[in-house]
């Protein structure tokens, strides 16, 4: 509200702030590294000011949409501040999607701008973007390239803000469409403030830090790690390709001391020829899936320090933490790795996740009863964008609702058992059991299907699906594969397929639990 201005007391918290707060402290310090480039606090300032100035000059309103297809780059970075810094709500997008999914995002959320790497330009050229003004991203720093020239027409001078509630939205991060199609968490200018200090300060960041950009700064914001280095004047390391050679070469030749990666990224790198122990430890921040004994054991080997975190895109990424308790430095690795892999509880500003039963009453803390794992406070989204009846679901009772199924452990941690039936984890990518059943149901010999995670070696799990064709026709588990591949992004597509009849209830309704049994039978948990 206006009257806040004029309170002595009080700003208005955005997480723009904190490039303001390093760039008049540190401007010499090194803030982003990207190949042989190098800018400092005081130059990726002037940068960022240059594209709020140039979206406000474009004759953007406050609150239009701007939306990035990029992967982990210099401009990506840039436009965590410039876009908000702007009045503008920035809507990152998924790179791994398919056109399809693309032009859903940027419809559904009116995107009037959309800045878009070179290399990722075919998955808009054959969508409909009349009313959309495009900038092609050559990634090059260099005169010439688009957006260079683009921000060379802007002002360094900064913007003077027209924010005026911290509850505005900042960002739209796209669901990976549990139900379908993809839902737009909307996030708060406050609550990405919040949670960027959140997770900076949960995996012990501060201004010698360097971290290396491994996650994808597409989702959930990069876990609010944009702002979040930021705040802490540490150093960005960009990456615009996940290669375990190239992430040794950087981890050595930047110093890197933080870096955040699903569990696959993180077993490609602990097995590859260059992996060798490090002088100075490493922190990493896992999400997704917990380590395994194996992995913990490697990790030890390569003096990395593993800190498992949880969330979801509707808590800005990571809302719980595992944090480490010193009387664990005396177990086994096997019994560090049990204790590790738990998803904790909340970090400093997130409030504390319960567990709860159907009636909202908390399950007990035995660590055998299971629940569902629910939260609420600074960390969750301020809804899903148009559609308030998916908010209200989520927000039944006062609390977000996880859908992620847990028990609740003595010491107050929490622990998922299993997945929200309706989602698969795969690789660190949210996958729509849903989505893929619908594309299979196009097929014109498929009756009906059902798809479920299985476990997966790599990626922790992966999509199967059970088929029951139509009288007289055929079609074989390739073909099956295929036609969703051609349909969907190729990740979403199902690993597996089983023809036969599916298992039903007397309703009519299939039954995946049976599905699941038949899969995860001797897994101890029902989570990749």
């Amino acid at each position: 509200m206006q009257e806040h201005q004029e309170k002595v007391y009080r700003d208005e918290l955005t997480p723009v702030s904190f490039l303001r707060r390093s760039a008049h402290v540190f401007p010499e310090k090194v803030a982003v590294v990207h190949g042989d480039r190098r800018y400092t606090y005081r130059e990726f300032e002037e940068r960022v000011n240059r594209l709020a100035s140039r979206l406000r000059d474009a004759g953007l309103q406050k609150g239009d949409r701007v939306a990035f297809l990029a992967p982990n780059i210099p401009p990506l970075l840039e436009a965590h501040f410039a876009v908000p810094a702007s009045g503008c709500v920035l809507v990152p997008i998924n790179t791994r999607l398919g056109s399809e999914e693309v032009g859903h995002i940027l419809e559904h959320s009116g995107s009037k701008m959309l800045f878009v790497d070179a290399e990722l330009e075919k998955l808009v050229e054959p969508l409909d973007t009349s009313g959309i003004e495009i900038v092609r991203i050559d990634d090059t720093g260099e005169p010439g390239d688009p957006y260079e020239d683009y921000l060379a027409d802007g002002s360094p001078e900064t913007l003077p803000s027209v924010l005026e509630d911290e509850e505005e939205t900042i960002a739209i991060n796209y669901t990976s469409g549990t139900t379908g199609k993809p839902k737009g968490a909307m996030y708060s200018h406050r609550g990405a403030y919040l949670n960027a200090l959140g997770v900076a300060t949960g995996i012990e960041m501060n201004s010698r830090s360097v971290y290396l950009w491994i996650l994808p700064m597409f989702h959930c914001d990069g876990w609010c790690f944009p702002w979040g280095v930021t705040s802490m004047a540490a150093t960005h390391v960009c990456l615009r390709k996940v290669e375990p050679d190239k992430i040794w070469d950087l981890l050595e030749a930047e110093g890197v001391t933080h870096y955040c990666a699903a569990p696959t990224v993180q077993i490609g790198m602990v097995n590859h020829e260059k992996a060798h122990r490090m002088q100075w430890e490493v922190a990493t921040a896992i999400g997704g899936a917990p380590p395994s004994p194996t992995l913990l054991g490697q990790f030890q080997d390569l003096n990395i320090r593993p800190i498992h975190l949880y969330g979801l895109t509707e808590t800005y990424g990571p809302a719980t933490i595992c944090a480490w308790h010193e009387d664990w430095d005396e177990l086994s690795v096997e019994e560090q790795a049990g204790m590790l892999a738990r998803q904790g509880q909340a970090h400093v500003i997130s409030h504390l996740a319960r567990v709860v039963d159907e009636e909202m009453n908390d399950v007990p803390r035995d660590g055998e009863t299971l629940g569902e794992i629910v939260t609420r406070g600074n960390t969750v989204m301020k809804g899903y964008l148009n559609n308030e009846e998916a908010t209200q679901e989520a927000f039944k009772g006062g609390w977000y609702h996880s859908g992620d199924v847990a028990v609740w452990h003595p010491d107050g941690y929490v622990e998922i058992r299993d997945r929200s039936k309706d989602v698969i984890i795969s690789g660190g990518e949210n996958i729509s059991s849903i989505e893929i059943e619908q594309v299979v149901d196009k097929h014109p010999a498929v009756l009906e299907c059902a798809v479920v995670a299985i476990p997966d070696e790599k990626w922790g799990e992966r999509p199967k699906a059970f088929v029951a064709l139509k009288e007289g026709k055929e079609a074989t588990e390739q073909e099956i594969i295929d036609f969703c591949k051609e349909r969907m992004a190729r990740f979403k597509a199902p690993a597996a397929v089983e023809f036969g009849d599916l298992p039903k209830t007397s309703t009519g309704k299939v039954q995946k639990f049976v599905l699941r049994d038949k899969e995860w039978a001797g897994q101890a948990k029902r989570v990749g």
